[in-house]
């Protein structure tokens, strides 16, 4: 009995431990636009409720609203990915991809280890163009 609950106690620290290391995790859902909202290891991940093509025009706009250098971008029938930079340098990548036919996700990272704000901010600017 006492060696199943010191394994139990083991696994719970190895879990918080992991966690911890992995980044923050916050889920919103029921945003305006946005099935989900997921930050998770740096990365902000949304489902927007319209058709991919509209999802990629807003965040090519958006990119431009927020006077982002656009250092490349590529786009097909399925995905489109667009990289930035922002005033301070940071690299800025905004993909989007057909998940059906009225749904698209979007995942932002800004800097290597993620800005919560500035990927906040980009997908505010996302939502208002669709």
């Amino acid at each position: 009995m006492k060696t199943n609950l010191n394994f139990r106690l083991v696994l719970a620290a190895a879990v918080l431990a992991l966690t911890s290391l992995t980044g923050c995790v916050a889920v919103v859902a029921g945003a305006a636009g946005a099935g989900t909202v997921a930050w998770v290891r740096g990365e902000l991940n949304a489902t927007l409720d319209t058709n991919f093509e509209k999802a990629a025009n807003a965040a090519d706009l958006a990119i431009k609203q927020l006077q982002f250098a656009k250092v490349s971008e590529k786009k097909d029938s399925l995905s489109a990915t667009i990289i930035a930079r922002t005033a301070q340098d940071k690299k800025v990548v905004v993909k989007v991809t057909k998940v059906s036919d009225q749904a698209a996700k979007v995942q932002i990272r800004v800097g290597y280890f993620g800005d919560e704000t500035v990927s906040l901010a980009i997908l505010d600017k996302i939502k208002t163009n669709l």
